[in-house]
Formats: C-alpha cells, sequence, structure tokens
C-alpha cells in the first residue's frame, strides 16, 4: 500500500509526516513544549504513537505501521499499529496467560492479545496543556479460568528541558535536542476477589516499539556478581552470537526487525534503566522506570506450563522478523518493562511510572549519557557487533 502523502511537506522518518498521516486515519492527541512534541492516540488504548525533539521537521521516535492504519482493518491475533510506548497487562505465557485460551497449547496460532489491550479505546478523563489521563475497566480471563476486573488508568506528562535535566540529574548540552515524557500507569482491582498466586495475578507491561536498522543497538546494563544467569535468550530458540553480546558492564541485542527473537533480565540482574542507541541518526533512546528490590515476584512470560509462574523478567527486548511461515507482524524492535506480579486486594491497585528520554546529539555529548546511565560507551555501542 502507498501511504505517501500527497502534498506533504514533511518526508516519511519527519514527526510532521507522522502527524498527518494520523489526523487523516484517527482522532490523535498532541501535546507540545518548545520544539518537543508528541502524538497520543486514545483509540490505540492511549498509547505515545511517537516524538520529537526537533519540532514538526523531527526524527519520528516511535515505529508506525502506516500499512495497517491505512487499511482500516482489523487483525485475529494482534494489530500491530506501533507505538513508541503501550500498555499491556502480564502475563503473556504459563498456565496464568491471559493471552492463552484454557487447554490450547503455547503456539503462534493459539495467542490473541485480549480486545481490551488491542482494539479497544481508552476514555480521556483529562487533558491540559502538559498532560493527558485515559482508562478503561476491563474483564480478563486467564489460562487457569481465574477472572480479572480491572481498571488501568495511565497518565502521560510531557516534560520541559528543566524537569528532564532535573530527572537526569546531569547537565544537557545546548547542542543536544531532547524530547521526554513520563507516564503513570494504574492497575486497580475492582473485582470481588483477590488476586494471588494459586489462581494468578496481573502485571503491568509497558512496550515501546521503535524504528529498528543495521545502526540500532539496544544496551541493557545489569547488576555484577553471582546472580544466576545475566540474560535469558531462548523465548523464540537462542540468540545466535552475531546479534547477543554480554560484556563485563552491559548485554548488547541487536535491533534491525529482521530476526525474530527476545531476551530478559531478571530482578536479581536488573538496573532501573535501560536504552538503545541509533548510531545513523545519532539518538540515544534510555527509559527509566520504577524498581524495588523489596518485590520479588514478577510474572513469567514463558510459553510453558511453569513450574516457577512468578519468577519472570523485569525487563525484555524484542527484535521482529520472520516466523517459521515467513509471516512478520512488521519491522520494529522494543523496549519492553514489567511492574511486580499485582497481588491485589478488593480496591488496592499498583502503580508502574516510567520516563522515557530520546536525545539526539553528537557523539561525544551522547557519550557522557552512555556511560553516566548504561555504564557503556558510544564506541563500545558502535562495535558491539563488528568483527
Amino acid at each position: 500500500m502507498n501511504n505517501i502523502l500527497i502534498g506533504s511537506e514533511y518526508k516519511k522518518g519527519e514527526y510532521g509526516y507522522d502527524l498527518e498521516f494520523l489526523k487523516k486515519h484517527l482522532n490523535p492527541l498532541e501535546l507540545v513544549n518548545s520544539d518537543s512534541r508528541l502524538i497520543i492516540e486514545p483509540e490505540y488504548q492511549g498509547r505515545v504513537m511517537t516524538s520529537s525533539s526537533s519540532g514538526l521537521k523531527g526524527f519520528s521516535n516511535g515505529w508506525i505501521n502506516y500499512d495497517l492504519i491505512g487499511s482500516s482493518t482489523i487483525q485475529e491475533h494482534i494489530n500491530t499499529y506501533g507505538g513508541e510506548e503501550r500498555i499491556w497487562l502480564g502475563p503473556e505465557g504459563g498456565q496464568f496467560s491471559i493471552f492463552f485460551k484454557k487447554d490450547t497449547t503455547f503456539k503462534l496460532e493459539n495467542w490473541f492479545v485480549p480486545a481490551e489491550l488491542d482494539q479497544e479505546p481508552f476514555e480521556v478523563a483529562n487533558k491540559d496543556d502538559n498532560s493527558i489521563t485515559l482508562g478503561k475497566k476491563v474483564r480478563l480471563e486467564n489460562y487457569s479460568g481465574t477472572i480479572f476486573n480491572a481498571e488501568i488508568t495511565r497518565k502521560v506528562i510531557l516534560l520541559s528541558r528543566d524537569k528532564i535535566t532535573e530527572s537526569l540529574g546531569i547537565k544537557i548540552d545546548g547542542s543536544v535536542h531532547v524530547v521526554a515524557y513520563q507516564s503513570e500507569n494504574r492497575l486497580k482491582n475492582i473485582g470481588n476477589n483477590g488476586w494471588n498466586k494459586g489462581s494468578g495475578a496481573l502485571s503491568v507491561w509497558m512496550l515501546s516499539m521503535l524504528n529498528p536498522s543495521s545502526h540500532v543497538t539496544v544496551v541493557l546494563p545489569y547488576k555484577k556478581g553471582d546472580r544466576g544467569i545475566i540474560v535469558k535468550e531462548n523465548y523464540f530458540g537462542n540468540v545466535p552470537e552475531s546479534r547477543l553480546k554480554i560484556s563485563e558492564n552491559a548485554v548488547f541485542f541487536a535491533a534491525d526487525g529482521k530476526f525474530r527473537s527476545k531476551i530478559g533480565i531478571s530482578l536479581q540482574r536488573a538496573l532501573p534503566i535501560i536504552g538503545s542507541y541509533d548510531a545513523k541518526n545519532n539518538i540515544l533512546t534510555l527509559i527509566k522506570f520504577s524498581l524495588s528490590e523489596n518485590i520479588s515476584d514478577y510474572v513469567n512470560s514463558a510459553l510453558e506450563i511453569q513450574k516457577e509462574p512468578f519468577r519472570g523478567d523485569v525487563i525484555n527486548s524484542y527484535n521482529d522478523g520472520p516466523s517459521d511461515d515467513g509471516a512478520q507482524l512488521g519491522q520494529f524492535y522494543e523496549l519492553e518493562v514489567s511492574s511486580p506480579a499485582a497481588f491485589l486486594e478488593p480496591g488496592e491497585d499498583i502503580i508502574h511510572i516510567q520516563r522515557t528520554y530520546h536525545l539526539e546529539g553528537s557523539e561525544k555529548v551522547l557519550d557522557v549519557f552512555t556511560k553516566s546511565f548504561l555504564n557503556v560507551s558510544i564506541e563500545e555501542i558502535k562495535t558491539a557487533f563488528k568483527n
């Protein structure tokens, strides 16, 4: 499908192009603060579709599926509309999965994203100059037959440059273009029964779909010491060494959108920050998130009946690519973060907060940020997959 916007003054890859495209097909909302801009789509569960640090002509950070959005069709298993931050709920696999029906095998043909998280809109509760609040009540059933009545509330706040500097705790050179936003994602039990280890629990699962290329590398710093495996790499079979490297300070994962693979970092190894670097466009993406070491239970999304359903990963990264039958969801990569398992009594809630930053500037200046937050240099990232 040809999605070139006739008469547009913007080209693909620019924020203004994506804004015009989304306005043509949907009713997006926008937050603007000087050159920082972002688009939120209520119809797509309040996800941040994309952002720019340099106004309408700036690089569009989020991956957008123009063909699917333009077709106005509904897919059965998942609607990969794109968007650089969306909310899902976990777990994905196992006896407490909300993506597989009871007694089905854990194969792709039996995997379905709940409609509430994929096809149904969120209602806008409030919008002001700097933030948008949206929400939805959902009813979900897991693989074991447990019913969850829940309410999701999501508030997205566009951060000013002063707030960005304050939250990072580091001076930002005037040559750096930056856009950042905070999302507050609340999950509340509005049912009559508590959520527990016996019948299953939900979690807040945040996923960021970004633009892949051979120049993009995911960087996951980790805790050192005797803490078990550093990275789980066998979600879809082992990841080739040419795509996954472990240094003394971080895990490097190739994000080219050409090989279906997924990795994970457990609580024992997780640090409250992850990132990726686009060496072609000189854009560093950082995600900082709330992480409590006092809570040890995270839902397990492995596609199997699990011995330890609450020993899942805190952090994941997914690189899209063709499945066994040659089909592909899209061409994107994801940075993913999960909250702890939400063992909630009726009326209780859990909130997961994270901040997403996109910094665009020279390698020399961005090197300060990668060393400070990801524990590696720009040069280490760029050469991770070079022989």
